[in-house]
């Protein structure tokens, strides 16, 4: 499985880490949890079976990209979910997902979330929460609005467990 992110700058990236650091405090599910120096607060543009990542360094052109966090968003089913930031959707950005989803070529039925017209653009806090845990979770996030910008982008190889900068 391959994924193409974006990387915000340290404004939010402070805040989310500062979200997953609020949970760990608390013994909640945390994305804070994965001591991987590849895991870091991003935004998946797409993700896929296979993908060539030189193919994407064209996407550098467009960033910087603004990007706003806002609230929340909470993703899954059946008792155990996943609590996002929610990041405003905005014209810019969805040019940014338009050109990596169109290099990236349809996505899989199982990553048609990440699709045109399909993408719910986030950075994740926590994963795997039941609900009494996403209650208390919810309490602990801090959600003001916090904007900045993409200033990377990455290709994430998890099977090889490699990163490939873009920019």
């Amino acid at each position: 499985m391959f994924s193409v992110e974006l990387i915000p700058d340290a404004e939010i990236d402070g805040a989310v880490r500062d979200d997953w650091d609020r949970l760990l405090g608390a013994d909640l599910p945390s994305s804070g949890r994965n001591p991987a120096p590849s895991n870091r607060p991003h935004v998946t543009l797409a993700v896929r079976d296979r993908v060539d990542p030189a193919a994407f360094a064209s996407i550098a052109e467009l960033l910087p990209v603004a990007l706003e966090l806002a609230g929340f968003v909470l993703l899954g089913h059946r008792d155990r979910y996943v609590l996002a930031r929610h990041v405003v959707v905005s014209a810019p950005l969805l040019t940014v997902h338009r050109v990596v989803a169109e290099i990236a070529g349809r996505p899989e039925p199982r990553y048609s979330n990440t699709g045109i017209d399909r993408w719910t653009p986030h950075m994740t806090v926590a994963r795997g929460l039941t609900a009494a845990r996403l209650a208390t979770a919810m309490r602990l996030v801090k959600a003001p609005n916090v904007v900045g910008q993409a200033t990377g982008a990455r290709v994430w190889d998890a099977e090889a467990r490699r990163v490939t900068t873009i920019r």
